[in-house]
């Protein structure tokens, strides 16, 4: 026993001496005897020490300095914004990711993806993706299915509305009324939003084999005929020719009313109408490589945003393991706006520089350049966008000189 107790007390071979030889070892180690100068009272670079710092002058490091937020000279949201990037933490993250947002408006060759997760168009921020495609700054979307459904209500005219928390959800549920947070959105609209996709169905040639993008194509056209006076993302993106992907059709509104409807053509005797996810992967990734430039502005993240961040791996799998000429394309531009933390190891929450390693994006060093916004995308979305039209108002940006899908 007492050679036991003896080889916790030194670290060699449990001797008494082993164990004086180790407490002189963190005597010398903590009054700095090995510093590399045989005497005490100088610190080293070793074993947690610290050492005698020459203070650098931050002016002649060239480092950035920050400016107080001075709301007396502010004018605009753009002023704001600007003041904002001068600042720190989330405020500067806000600031910054206009400036990309506005990098990627001005690059006339980068095509710029958008993804939507999330509620948003229950939350009233449909006119802001409006917004972004009217202006040609996004030119493609990929999107939940239900966000769009949800967005068919407001270019139907319809509207949301806010919850009362007095009503428990048992007597919403009664009532008709599906909550979403602090918002409802009356089962009476969902079922407007019924009426458009029959009346689409209606007029679908059973001959031609369905995909998210055409079919929303197809919603936005009906939108542009008999919702006029109305605004919406899928009318704007029929008039301005942007395609909208939604990689999860089956889980939304939209993909509930193409089952019933097939179940009702089934009862008819009719062909029912078939759906090929595959062919929007194809005519998105025909649609990226036929650009010089790629961005990407992510709401939320989910499987919008890994859908379309897939690009890159898919290219290179084609290249890699069928033997394509292909060129390796990756996003050049990012953008997201998520409070999603990264420790919880969803896609939402991680970071760009996790996706360099999968070689879905160009590193800084190459010339990537990205933003990420740890906030409510009902806060950051608003105020990122306003300053940015405010800029390109001011300064108008070239025609964008983009390619078509081969």
């Amino acid at each position: 026993m007492k050679q036991k107790r003896n080889s916790k007390l030194g670290h060699h071979d449990g001797s008494a001496s082993a164990g004086r030889n180790a407490r002189a070892t963190q005597k010398r180690e903590r009054t700095g005897e090995y510093a590399g100068t045989g005497h005490h009272g100088v610190v080293g670079h070793h074993e947690g020490a610290g050492i005698d710092r020459k203070l650098h002058d931050p002016v002649e490091d060239r480092l950035t300095p920050l400016e107080p937020l001075d709301l007396g000279i502010v004018k605009s949201v753009d002023d704001l914004v600007r003041a904002m990037a001068k600042t720190a933490f989330t405020g500067r993250q806000l600031g910054e990711a206009a400036d990309v947002l506005e990098a990627m408006a001005r690059d006339a060759e980068c095509f710029v993806v958008m993804t939507l997760a999330g509620a948003m168009t229950v939350a009233k921020q449909g006119l802001i993706v409006s917004d972004l495609i009217d202006h040609g700054i996004v030119n493609a979307i990929v999107s939940t299915g239900a966000l769009m459904a949800h967005g068919l209500v407001e270019a139907t005219g319809r509207a949301h509305f806010r919850h009362n928390p007095n009503l428990s959800d048992e007597e919403l549920y009664e009532a008709g009324y599906n909550r979403v947070y602090d918002t409802l959105e009356p089962e009476q609209n969902l079922d407007d939003v019924e009426r458009v996709m029959h009346a689409v169905f209606a007029g679908w040639d059973a001959e031609e084999v369905m995909c998210s993008y055409k079919l929303n194509r197809a919603i936005g056209a009906h939108l542009a005929k008999h919702a006029k006076g109305q605004r919406g993302i899928l009318k704007s993106a029929y008039e301005k020719n942007v395609p909208v992907f939604v990689p999860a059709f089956s889980d939304s509104e939209l993909g509930l009313d193409y089952a019933l409807t097939n179940r009702e053509r089934d009862k008819q005797g009719k062909a029912r109408f078939r759906f090929d996810p595959f062919a929007d992967l194809e005519y998105f990734a025909a649609t990226l490589l036929a650009q010089k430039r790629l961005g990407i502005l992510t709401i939320g993240g989910g499987v919008p945003r890994n859908w379309s961040q897939q690009f890159g791996p898919f290219i290179e799998l084609r290249h890699r393991r069928g033997g394509e000429d292909l060129p390796l394309k990756r996003y050049h531009y990012g953008l997201r706006i998520c409070p999603e933390p990264v420790y919880w190891g969803g896609l939402s929450g991680s970071p760009y520089s996790e996706a360099v390693s999968w070689g879905k994006f160009v590193p800084p060093a190459e010339g990537g350049r990205f933003g990420e916004v740890f906030l409510d995308a009902t806060v950051g979305l608003p105020l990122i966008v306003a300053a940015v039209l405010e800029r390109l108002k001011k300064k108008p940006a070239g025609k964008k000189a983009l390619a078509e899908a081969e």
